[in-house]
């Protein structure tokens, strides 16, 4: 089993629910959404991990994605701890690079990767995606441009998807 340091977590509310940001010693390691904004959440993220609310801590943190969600613009800047596969990085990397407002399919960003017949893993990749809104997994849809499966849910995803598109036409 896999061991992980102590995380320390808060968890408030926001335009599209609860969120929960938990921290490692190297950077957020989380940011979950809705039904996964709890302790149990994370605890099923990280099994065996110390977890200590720092409601007061996090604040910073905290704060940062409630501005970023009423305002949805550039990249949701923080420093990140992910833990994942070579590959997983890789398409986790490729989407921090999808400007706010646009979206992909699946098809199309393994193909940014020069893995084209990769489309499962990179699905794969997306949900693996701890860290929801930094690593902005809600940018990637289906080829024909129909939301498919979020993990927080399609309904967020396309709460997600508007408020970028509102920025983005100004």
């Amino acid at each position: 089993m896999k061991t992980f340091p102590p995380l320390r977590f808060a968890i408030g509310p926001s335009a599209i629910g609860p969120v929960l940001v938990a921290t490692s010693p190297r950077g957020v390691c989380a940011l979950l959404l809705g039904d996964e904004a709890d302790a149990a959440g994370l605890g099923a993220r990280f099994p065996g991990a110390a977890l200590q609310e720092d409601t007061q801590g996090l604040s910073p943190q905290v704060n940062r994605i409630r501005r970023w969600l009423e305002r949805p613009e550039g990249a949701l800047d923080l420093e990140l701890d992910l833990r994942g596969t070579p590959f997983q990085q890789r398409v986790w990397r490729a989407l921090q690079r999808v400007p706010c407002g646009v979206t992909l399919s699946y098809a199309d960003l393994a193909r940014r990767l020069r893995a084209p017949t990769a489309v499962r893993a990179v699905a794969s990749a997306c949900a693996r995606n701890a860290v929801a809104l930094a690593i902005p997994c809600h940018r990637v849809v289906r080829s024909d441009g129909g939301l498919s499966g979020y993990r927080w849910g399609v309904e967020r995803k396309s709460e997600l998807l508007h408020r970028e598109a509102v920025i983005a036409v100004g």
